[in-house]
């Protein structure tokens, strides 16, 4: 515990300094592309328009809630996800994309994966700021809930934190991590109900089986926050075992990857 209050207090302290990084590690993305920052945009609006053609027109699926386009409910399901997954590819490689701060003895190697996560952060506001411009385009006025979605960008932060931290320990000593975690959110994307929604498989008699295995990933959490503020004007505090299993399961991960991270600090200068 006193690790994790010494690391907060270190973050503080040095907020200046991660902040003028992480804006750097955003700008850098886009150096020598004549696009520059249009490229950021590109590739996920593309994907958002082929499940939309795919699922919404394609299969000629019911739209999962009544009277609302397809497109608005896929929307605030994937735009946490496109968060989460950056996050966790550019996380895992950040020790090593910054080997040159891990070898210098005064700088804490702690804050690199935040540095990272604020970049990517930038790119999800951007994406949330488009995201409500394309319910104003189809005629919805801004709701009080949509503040929430405020609440559930940090809790993904701190969701994505916890598990950047284990990641990006053993990407050092071990390098087919990254592909680990590539293909983990590849199954991840299917196994979140994100295109579909777990009420398809109501029929089946597995379903109360099915809805309590899915409810055990913490992506779900999110997503239906999400679709809770955008869509459906509920409240977070409507889901408060749902809430307490969230961040209990964060809290634990965070601690464990803090952990392994610590552990394996001593050693990345000399692997990397």
């Amino acid at each position: 515990m006193d690790y994790v209050v010494s690391l907060i207090k270190d973050v503080i302290k040095k907020r200046r300094l991660i902040g003028d990084l992480a804006k750097a590690d955003f700008r850098k993305r886009f150096v020598g592309s004549y696009f520059g920052v249009v490229w950021m945009f590109v590739q996920p609006i593309v994907t958002v328009a082929i499940y939309y053609f795919v699922f919404g027109i394609g299969f000629r699926n019911a739209n999962p809630v009544e009277g609302v386009p397809y497109v608005l409910w896929l929307v605030p399901g994937i735009v946490p996800w496109f968060y989460f997954s950056e996050a966790l590819n550019a996380g895992t490689n950040c020790l090593q994309e910054y080997s040159y701060l891990v070898k210098k003895v005064v700088f804490r190697v702690e804050i690199l994966p935040i540095i990272k996560m604020i970049s990517c952060l930038m790119v999800h506001v951007i994406f949330v700021m488009i995201m409500a411009g394309l319910y104003l385009c189809f005629g919805w006025l801004p709701r009080l809930t949509w503040i929430q979605t405020v609440y559930y960008t940090f809790a993904l932060t701190v969701y994505s934190m916890a598990l950047v931290y284990f990641t990006s320990a053993i990407q050092v000593f071990f390098k087919d991590m990254a592909q680990i975690v590539s293909i983990c959110l590849q199954f991840g994307m299917w196994l979140t109900p994100i295109m579909w929604q777990e009420e398809q498989f109501s029929s089946r008699t597995f379903y109360p089986v099915l809805v309590r295995i899915i409810k055990l990933n913490p992506m779900y959490y999110i997503v239906a926050g999400y679709r809770d503020s955008m869509l459906l004007e509920n409240r977070f505090w409507e889901r408060p075992l749902l809430t307490l299993y969230f961040w209990a399961v964060t809290g634990g991960l965070l601690l464990v990857g803090l952990k392994v991270f610590k552990r394996l600090r001593p050693h990345f200068s000399d692997v990397l």
